[in-house]
């Protein structure tokens, strides 16, 4: 009789600690995954502009990569020193025209991950879009063993120039 009642107040108190646990875990990341909600809300509005830049339809396209931006500052109130989200801000800021801006971000990315491959093709474009073609090529660089789409769009980048 007192090995059961040992056994439940066992369980019990196991239990109780389980869901004490995995209820702290939660409140504790609820304000990263609002976050991490904003960052897959941007990547949505990103795809969803592109496919409007190459119908040409370039004023819509610049809305919805303003308003994706929007959505990656508020993800990268929380997370700083994510190079994905230091990437997004970067592209969005230099599709509406914040070079200066968009190029701080990149290289913010860059210090955290210098491998980067999103970050070092994008860099690269804005390089070759201010004309220092150089420093682009010096993305290029960084780009050559990855095999990756972003070494051949960024050499086609530069080729053209």
């Amino acid at each position: 009789m007192y090995k059961k009642i040992l056994i439940i107040l066992i369980a019990v108190f196991i239990f109780s600690q389980y869901l004490g646990v995995s209820h702290g875990a939660s409140s504790d990341s609820s304000s990263s995954d609002i976050y991490a909600d904003k960052y897959k809300e941007g990547k949505k509005i990103v795809l969803r502009a592109k496919k409007l830049e190459e119908k040409n339809k370039l004023e819509k396209a610049n809305k919805l990569y303003s308003k994706a931006l929007i959505k990656f500052k508020d993800a990268y109130k929380t997370d700083r020193k994510n190079p994905d989200i230091l990437n997004y801000l970067g592209f969005t800021l230099r599709k509406t025209g914040k070079l200066k801006e968009a190029e701080k971000y990149y290289l913010a990315g860059l210090k955290i991950k210098p491998d980067h491959n999103g970050i070092n093709e994008y860099l690269g474009e804005l390089y070759v879009n201010t004309n220092r073609m150089d420093l682009a090529k010096e993305r290029l660089a960084v780009l050559k063993n990855c095999n990756c789409e972003e070494y051949s769009e960024l050499k086609e980048i530069i080729e053209k120039k």
